[in-house]
Formats: structure tokens, sequence, C-alpha cells
């Protein structure tokens, strides 16, 4: 019995070695909950990209909008566990909107966690005929108007949203949230009309606008200033002590992936992230490269549920 044990494990191991050399043998889909032109959209498709060429096989961007991020949470979650579709995500996609409204996935059980791609503070940016500039101005005027200013999001339970709810619950004000489907696009266009009065948003997705004159920024949701606009203050500093948020974003797989596929993509991955152009990218966005074990990811994912879910409480904020 012992005797026939030890010759199926060696056949084990070499099954396992042998299924991570073949891996990739067909396109991967990097599915993302987002529209085209949001942040996860803008970073996705060059690190897509660059899995492509390191892989031999095609990394294709799936976009499937809605929910906050649910739907491709879900469809992603539910995809036969073979590698060959992954999610990248916003953390608090996965986080956050659980706390806050039904989801058909559990993001600490049917994920695997495969690394982390990026963190990044967020930028408060506003409509330049919103009388204001720094969030010293903003508080005061959202006390001066309570519920009349009106700030756009990518939806409920994002990390922009949930970043304006812990503004008014600092600040003690009130304003008026206007959640997009699937964001990106549709909340920067309202914006850059005056539908909207403010937005909190990735820099890589307003740059453009903050630097043609078309928005203007108001300050840093993290504890130090973004290097490509020193000029702006973080919002701490500039009226609201105390306060800080900060969105990562990451990529998974359905939960009972192989271990050896997972590693192989996390490894696939942070090669790429490594890469000169890619870290230009990233830096010129304001985000910080942070690669991660998949067992460091999967402590994240697990801190940060928790995080949010005091947060949601804490803040009292519920579903629009």
């Amino acid at each position: 019995m012992f005797t026939r044990i030890y010759r199926i494990a060696p056949l084990l191991i070499l099954t396992g070695l042998a299924h991570a050399q073949s891996f990739p043998s067909r396109p991967i889909r990097l599915v993302h909950g987002f529209a085209t032109g949001s942040a996860i959209d803008v970073m996705g498709r060059p690190l897509a990209a660059k899995l492509s060429d390191i892989l031999g096989q095609q990394v294709i961007v799936d976009s499937r909008p809605g929910a906050t991020g649910g739907i491709a949470n879900e469809a992603v979650a539910k995809s036969t566990p073979d590698g060959y579709t992954l999610l990248t995500a916003p953390g608090s996609s996965l986080t956050a909107v659980p706390h806050l409204q039904p989801v058909r996935f559990d993001p600490l059980r049917d994920f695997a966690a495969v690394v982390q791609t990026t963190a990044f503070s967020y930028m408060l940016v506003a409509h330049p005929s919103v009388p204001m500039q720094t969030a010293r101005d903003l508080v005061a005027l959202a006390k001066s108007r309570p519920g009349y200013l009106t700030y756009g999001s990518t939806g409920v339970g994002s990390g922009f949203h949930l970043a304006g709810e812990m503004f008014c619950h600092l600040a003690g004000v009130k304003m008026l949230h206007v959640p997009y489907r699937g964001g990106g696009a549709a909340a920067i266009t309202d914006l850059m009309g005056g539908r909207v009065d403010l937005m909190w948003d990735a820099l890589a997705v307003v740059r453009p606008q903050l630097l043609s004159g078309k928005l203007k920024a108001v300050g840093v949701t993290g504890s130090r200033r973004a290097a490509v606009l020193p000029n702006v203050p973080t919002i701490a500093e500039s009226g609201l002590p105390g306060y800080e948020m900060l969105g990562w974003h990451g990529v998974l797989a359905p939960a009972a992936t192989p271990r050896d596929v997972v590693e192989r993509l996390n490894a696939t991955v942070t090669k790429a992230l490594a890469m000169p152009d890619i870290r230009d990218l990233w830096a010129a966005q304001n985000m910080d490269i942070v690669p991660t074990t998949p067992a460091q990811f999967g402590d994240l994912i697990r801190r940060e549920h928790e995080r949010y879910g005091k947060l949601i409480k804490t803040a009292g904020i519920k579903l629009n």
C-alpha cells in the first residue's frame, strides 16, 4: 500500500508541473465591471497587452459594467476555475459593496487572490464654476447650502462614493450623491457640463480635464500630494484634518483555480509591473505598483472588507 502511495505522489507532482507549463494554451479574458474610460479600464488595458506578450496568448479585456462592479464579480466567481477567466477589480467593488446591497458573490470565499496591482489616492475635482478652491472652502459652502451640492460617482458603494460619504461624515455636511451606472465617461461628461458639482475619481481618469482647465483640482485623498500635481494639497492639510481614503486594484481568479495556475499568473503580472514603460505609466497616473504574493493580497482583501464594513456602519451609509 505504502509503495503504491509513493509511486502515485511523484505522478501527481509531475502532473501539476505539466499543467503549469502548458498554461495558457488559449486566450485569457480579463473581466472588469466598469465602463470604458474608467480607472480600472485605463490601467487594465496596457497591463493586458504586456501579459499577452509575456504569455504568448492574447489577454482580452472584457468590460461588463453594472451594479458597481457586481455583474463582473459574479460572472467571474461562477466561471470555470481554470485560469482563463480573471477579474481585475477595485477594492471597494469587492469589499464595500457587499455591505451595502445584496450580491451573489462572497468576496472572501468565491475568489482566489492572484496579485495586487496598484495603490493610489483619489482626486477631488470640481466644475470650474463651483465657488471654492480648497477643502476648507467646500466645507463652508456645503454648510451654507445643505443638500444643494451634488457629487457624482461610479456607483453606490464604489470607493469614490465612500470618499464623498466620509468627507460629509467628518465635515458634518450634506451633499447629494449621484451614482452613474458603470461610471467613467458619463460621470465626467456631466461634471464638465455642470450637471453635477463635484467628483472623487482616480487621477488616471481626470488628469486630461485638469490639464485642459475643464475641471479644477480641489484636493488629494491620501496622506501625500501627487508627484505629478504637486501644487494640489491633500484634503487633510487644506481643511479637513484626519481625512484619508485610498484605493487599490488587483487581479483575482475563481476560488477553485489550481494553485500552480495562480502562482504562474502572479509571477507573470509581477513581471509585467516591473517593466519600465508600465512603471512610468503608473507613476504618471499617481499610482503606486504594489506587487504581492497571493497570500498577501488575500490578507488585504480580508482587512479591507472589515474596514469598509466599519466605515459604512459608523457613517450610516445607506443605499440612495
